[in-house]
């Protein structure tokens, strides 16, 4: 009885100094990259107006300005992220991106008018106390002297199949979903930037760590191991950049954002345990404690993703049957071209009024008409540009 109380008070002994850096970093973090997500998307959406979409395969966005507002914000963001990874073990870490969640959703709701539900606040609400919940029962950052112990943790059987499991996949979604799903499933890109992405933190962390060493006195930069992590990393951010720019460009940011972190922080924190081996330093009270809290988490994205589905069940209901089919043909970025913006005022007035008084065969045949017109229409608009 006297060892169960000992373990209890053990397992309870606050937050080690690294963690609390780690944390206020993770902090300053969340803010940057919520806020970033918004201004990449304004620029995402301005530069597709003028040339070929990111989601289609174009690069027009790289000549936006906007867009690399919101990119130097994310790397902003990304380097406080960077340090608190050197700090604090991704368990800690990676579950407080639930914050970006939820700014970048409540700005999306106010700058991008992306409607917001009432239960998506309440999304909101889980995904602060899933993240107050892992924070007070992290585990403590284990003591690391060399990053040649990083690269021993990384070079472990286990560790070794998840990474060549993870490429394999990644490979998989690029070479045979992408081309036919990805335009219509936002899983097939979010999957591959989160597969990509618990191999990045992972890096990340041995990296910075060696950084954090070599800052302190006992330079790492000498081994070639640090170098190797210092190319993987650049490959996986690229990689997860260029998938991520090509699912905001194609999907609504509020649907994005908590499903990328759902499966980005899922992935990390598995990647975590069989790398560096966090639950081996915790007993079961603080293991269940966290899967709790990431899991209350877990709640609070779904619903922010299922009220954003509730919010177009409600538009399209105030809309006949035979409306919600022919709505169904409207090309899928019409709101992002002003020559689609003004035809989907001319459609919702004429729907507007056919709500009003039962449509004749002949208006609904000018409909159709109109209807298939719209592409033609911004073909002339783009050459004419």
């Amino acid at each position: 009885m006297v060892d169960s109380s000992g373990s209890w008070r053990d397992a309870y002994k606050g937050m080690s100094s690294d963690n609390v850096k780690g944390l206020v970093l993770a902090l300053s973090s969340s803010l940057f990259i919520g806020a970033s997500f918004i201004v990449k998307k304004k620029g995402l959406k301005k530069a597709g107006a003028s040339g070929l979409r990111a989601g289609s395969g174009g690069y027009s966005y790289l000549l936006e300005p906007l867009w690399w507002i919101g990119m130097i914000t994310m790397i902003v963001g990304e380097i406080a992220n960077f340090a608190a990874y050197a700090f604090a073990p991704a368990i800690l870490v990676t579950p407080l991106g639930a914050l970006s969640i939820i700014i970048s959703a409540s700005l999306a709701h106010i700058i991008l008018q992306e409607k917001l539900h009432t239960f998506g606040i309440l999304g909101c609400a889980l995904c602060i106390v899933g993240s107050v919940t892992i924070v007070l029962h992290a585990p403590q950052e284990q003591d690391i002297d060399s990053v040649l112990e990083v690269w021993n943790l990384a070079t472990e059987p286990a560790f070794l199949f998840y990474a060549a499991a993870v490429v394999g996949a990644a490979i998989v979604l690029i070479v045979q979903f992408i081309p036919l799903y990805g335009q219509s499933h936002v899983m097939v890109y979010i999957g591959v930037c989160s597969l990509i992405g618990s191999l990045s933190v992972m890096s990340v962390k041995a990296l910075g760590i060696a950084l954090k060493l070599t800052f302190s006195g006992t330079n790492q930069l000498g081994y070639p191991q640090t170098w190797v992590f210092t190319v993987i990393v650049l490959m996986c951010v690229i990689t997860q950049m260029n998938y991520l720019n090509k699912a905001l460009d194609t999907f609504n940011t509020a649907v994005v954002s908590p499903i990328y972190y759902v499966m980005f922080t899922s992935l990390t924190i598995l990647a975590s345990v069989i790398m560096f081996k966090d639950w081996d330093r915790q007993n079961g009270t603080q293991i269940f404690t966290e899967l709790c809290g990431f899991i209350t988490i877990l709640s609070g994205t779904f619903l922010l993703h299922t009220t954003t589905d509730m919010v177009d069940s409600e538009s399209k209901g105030n809309l006949s049957s035979e409306d919600n089919h022919l709505l169904l043909r409207i090309p899928k970025h019409s709101e992002d071209s002003n020559g689609f913006a003004q035809d989907g005022i001319i459609l919702s007035l004429r729907r507007q009024e056919s709500a009003k008084s039962p449509r004749p065969a002949r208006q609904t045949k000018q409909l159709e008409e109109d209807l298939e017109a719209v592409p033609l229409r911004r073909q002339e608009s783009s050459l004419r540009s």
